[in-house]
């Protein structure tokens, strides 16, 4: 979770989204939302990631974006990956995602795994979340 806050102020309006990624119990990349049209925490984190590193875990506090807004959607760039789990804080309940991230990495045979932290995301997020 303290990942995403170093997003703020800049990320405004997005939500101060954090991702680590992990392979073999050690962290091996981090990101956070940046500014709007710049990467999202996932592709930031995913764009450090050293070459040749496979099979690893990302945790991220909020549902990778399934959809192309300003930048391609995040859920279709870990699906592109070797990442073999993630572990979300929770589902993002804009209109336009909603489940459908967490769709896109399971039909990518990634494991998903939600609600981790959820009750602590939610109300760091809450200020940022859209529905619409």
């Amino acid at each position: 979770m303290s990942e995403g806050l170093k997003a703020n102020p800049n990320c405004i309006p997005y939500p101060p989204v954090g991702c680590v990624i992990v392979k073999d119990g050690q962290v091996v990349s981090r990101g956070h939302t940046n500014e709007p049209g710049e990467d999202h925490a996932e592709a930031m984190a995913l764009h450090q990631l050293a070459e040749g590193v496979e099979d690893f875990i990302m945790f991220v506090t909020l549902e990778p974006c399934s959809f192309f807004g300003r930048t391609p959607s995040c859920a279709k760039h870990i699906a592109r990956t070797s990442c073999k789990a993630v572990y979300v804080g929770m589902i993002d309940p804009h209109k336009k995602n909603s489940g459908k991230g967490i769709e896109i990495l399971k039909n990518a045979e990634i494991e998903v795994h939600v609600g981790i932290r959820e009750e602590e995301v939610r109300k760091q997020l809450a200020p940022y979340l859209l529905t619409e």
